[in-house]
This record gives structure tokens, sequence and C-alpha cells, in this order.
């Protein structure tokens, strides 16, 4: 009995270290993107680089300033 459980625990420590060490999140559908703090996202009008802390959105587009936003 305590083999049958220090084997899944094992089994059960190597899946965690699969994926990670993080549980895989449920409830999300795939299609659905999180956008960290830190990622990239491009200006729609001038090209530019700007992280989404950073970024102005309108109307669901990222932009670098206010001067891009008008």
């Amino acid at each position: 009995m305590i083999l049958k459980l220090l084997i899944f625990a094992i089994v059960g420590l190597l899946i965690y270290k699969f994926f990670g060490g993080r549980l895989p999140k449920t409830g999300r559908s795939p299609h659905e993107k999180k956008l960290d703090e830190d990622t990239l996202v491009e200006c729609a009008k001038c090209g530019t680089y700007v992280t989404v802390k950073e970024s102005i959105i309108l109307h669901g587009k990222y932009y670098c300033s206010d001067e891009c936003a008008k």
C-alpha cells in the first residue's frame, strides 16, 4: 500500500515538473491569449513596439502615444 502511494507521488511530481512547475489552467478557451505587462505590442499607426503596460488601447488597437491614438 505504501509502495503504491510512493509511486503515485513520484508520478505526480514528474507530471508537475513536465508542465514547468505550474499546473495547467482550466476554464479558459485555447484561443484566449493572456498578455503580460512585459509583452511587446506594435503601434497600429507608426509600428513602434511598446509594452502592454505603456501602450494606449483605443477601439481594440494598441498605440504608443496620444499623438498616434488621435
